[in-house]
């Protein structure tokens, strides 16, 4: 202790005026201080402020730079140390000695550097302002084809520096992008394979960079898949696996870089994987087997790449992935039905896959969390069979498959997500199948459910999918029966409100409902159509300029039905409808003004 003050008192006085040899005694002290007890001695250096005096230190011409910046390096692994370095002003000066040619004062400056930008908002911003990594980018670039152990040791040094220095900061991120780092980086990993600390730092600064877009864009232009796919065949380690999917993750969101992972041969990878760990208990097991099964989901999210995966439902990958839904795995069911919902985006392979028998795998599946199942299967096999039923050629087939009755056990379902799938899959089931629709429509649980989350403000989804699937219950089944039950639990004042809603689609679906109900059954719901003003809701319609063609004219048709009910009439004849109309007979639209021309004969008549 009494040498480290010693070395810390001369350290102060004699820089101006010492020989090399007695300030290379004291640096060697303060080394050997640091290397028994690094924060205590740091403490003491800071207080000495000695740190003052290094920045006059660091110069190319002296022989002990190497040893100040060894020392700089040293303290900046302690976080109370980063921003006194800053304030002594030791960054400017560490950055120039970036451009001397010395390797043991460039390695030593670059974990100086390093160290400092750890965690550091000043010491990055230093670096930033003293263009550190511009020259640090540029040296990565001239070694990156160097094989020699001191080279790759540098390399490894800039590389961490790097990393430190843009570390969840987008804006440096960008800037190292914008210095062509990427394909820098990619070229060293696949030169450096061999070398697992050289590696380890690429993949942690790909894993930093590659959460940019913009990042990704020039990714897609390097062999970055084939490089981490040759490096991901070499691993046995777990970690190093994990640190490999770090980096695949954000990179497989681009579609690009999709299909260039599954052409470097990704997919082989992860099956085999799955197929290793399905069985395992082992805590790391487990979390290989969700990472790659749900890599292999995010793969199949890209048009091209599920396409060339699929094969025209020949494809071996298509018949391993079905072959996880009968698993015990639910990360694998989960997996499986989120796959077969990805596989299912476009009508050739849905066609295929029902006429393959994929949809009683799903059924079944379903049948297995009927009771306190797990929720995310059954959304994710939900969404499977909704994407299968939207050709209209499958409605049918799954339809007397049992589809319909296998989604309604889980209408008792409490969670918005399952509620939310379980309505969208019977409304594409029902389209144009009039049978179907008239079935559900007259079965009173279903219905008294879908009027109860009609009400459901808290979950949007939910409520916009059941009142569209109650206005189709009608549209699609034209049936007496249907609209009955739907008045009598208590469905016609959301069919009405739907006619306000946002979205012009939801207007006019709730219209045609509500014209055939005025058709088919207006006595019967005579007293709900006006309770919840209907005739009201009308005008404002036929009055807003914003109103889209559609719902103008389906709004007029649904007042001449309206017209056969005597209070509905009086209603219509008190709000002075005759005005409205007959300006909306010289609409650009022809059919707007045909209609309006028709309406304005029945409203005369009638008045």
């Amino acid at each position: 202790a009494d040498n480290l003050s010693d070395a810390l008192k001369k350290l102060k006085i004699t820089t101006t005026d010492s020989t090399a040899d007695s300030l290379e005694g004291c640096l060697d002290c303060l080394l050997q201080a640091l290397a028994q007890n690094n924060t205590e001695t740091s403490e003491k250096i800071q207080k000495s402020g000695v740190l003052q005096v290094f920045a006059s230190l660091l110069t190319p011409q002296s022989s002990c730079t190497a040893k100040v910046a060894n020392i700089i390096a040293e303290v900046a692994r302690n976080e109370f140390m980063r921003n006194p370095c800053v304030d002594a002003a030791l960054i400017p000066p560490l950055v120039q000695l970036l451009n001397c040619k010395d390797q043991e004062v460039l390695l030593q400056t670059g974990r100086a550097l390093g160290n400092i930008c750890y965690d550091s908002h000043e010491g990055r911003n230093a670096v930033d302002h003293a263009g550190g990594a511009h020259i640090v980018v540029d040296h990565i670039k001239s070694l990156c084809s160097k094989t020699d152990p001191a080279s790759e040791k540098l390399l490894t040094v800039f590389c961490g520096m790097l990393m430190n220095y843009s570390n969840e900061n987008d804006t440096l991120q960008s800037q190292l992008i914008n210095m062509g780092v990427i394909p820098t980086l990619v070229k060293l990993l696949g030169i450096h394979c061999q070398n697992a600390a050289l590696t380890e730092m690429c993949l942690v600064a790909f894993g930093n960079l590659a959460e940019l877009e913009s990042s990704k864009e020039q990714f897609a232009y390097t062999n970055i898949a084939e490089e981490l796919v040759k490096l991901f065949k070499k691993q046995i380690e777990h970690d190093k696996k994990e640190m490999i999917f770090e980096v695949l993750a954000p990179l497989a969101e681009n579609d690009v870089i999709k299909l260039q992972l599954v052409e470097a041969g990704l997919v082989e990878c992860l099956l085999e994987i799955v197929q290793k760990t399905v069985d395992s208990d082992k805590e790391e097991d487990i979390a290989e087997l969700k990472t790659a099964s749900d890599l292999m989901v995010l793969l199949l999210l890209g048009d091209e790449s599920m396409q060339k995966l699929f094969e025209g439902g020949k494809g071996s990958v298509f018949q391993r992935v079905l072959s996880w839904i009968p698993s015990n795995s639910h990360q694998l069911q989960l997996a499986g039905a989120l796959a077969i919902a990805n596989f299912a985006r476009n009508d050739g392979n849905c066609i295929h896959m029902v006429d393959n028998g994929i949809v009683q795998k799903l059924m079944d599946l379903l049948d297995r969390h009927v009771e306190d199942g797990n929720v995310t299967v059954q959304h994710a096999a939900l969404s499977a069979l909704r994407n299968l039923a939207i050709p209209v050629v499958n409605k049918a087939k799954m339809l007397s498959a049992g589809v319909a009755e296998a989604v309604l056990k889980f209408l008792r379902s409490e969670m918005p997500p399952v509620q939310f799938k379980l309505l969208g899959t019977l409304r594409m089931l029902i389209d144009a199948q009039a049978e179907a629709a008239e079935q559900l429509g007259k079965n009173v649980k279903l219905v008294e459910r879908l009027v109860e989350w009609c009400e459901a403000k808290d979950h949007a989804g939910v409520m916009g999918e059941s009142n569209r699937l109650l206005s189709a219950l009608i549209r699609h089944s034209k049936s007496k029966d249907v609209i009955r039950t739907i008045v009598q639990s208590g469905g016609i004042k959301h069919l009405v409100t739907m006619a306000t809603s946002e979205h012009v689609i939801m207007q006019n679906e709730a219209l045609v409902a509500l014209a055939l109900i005025a058709a088919l059954e207006l006595v019967t719901a005579e007293k709900d159509l006006e309770s919840a003003q209907l005739v009201q809701i009308l005008h404002r319609l036929l009055s807003d300029d914003r109103s889209a063609p559609e719902i103008k004219y389906n709004s007029m048709v649904l007042i001449c039905a309206l017209i056969g009910s005597e209070p509905l009439q009086k209603e219509v004849q008190s709000m002075a409808f005759l005005e409205v109309v007959s300006k909306l007979r010289s609409h650009e639209n022809k059919t707007v003004a045909q209609q309006a021309l028709l309406t304005e004969q029945r409203l005369a008549v009638e008045s």
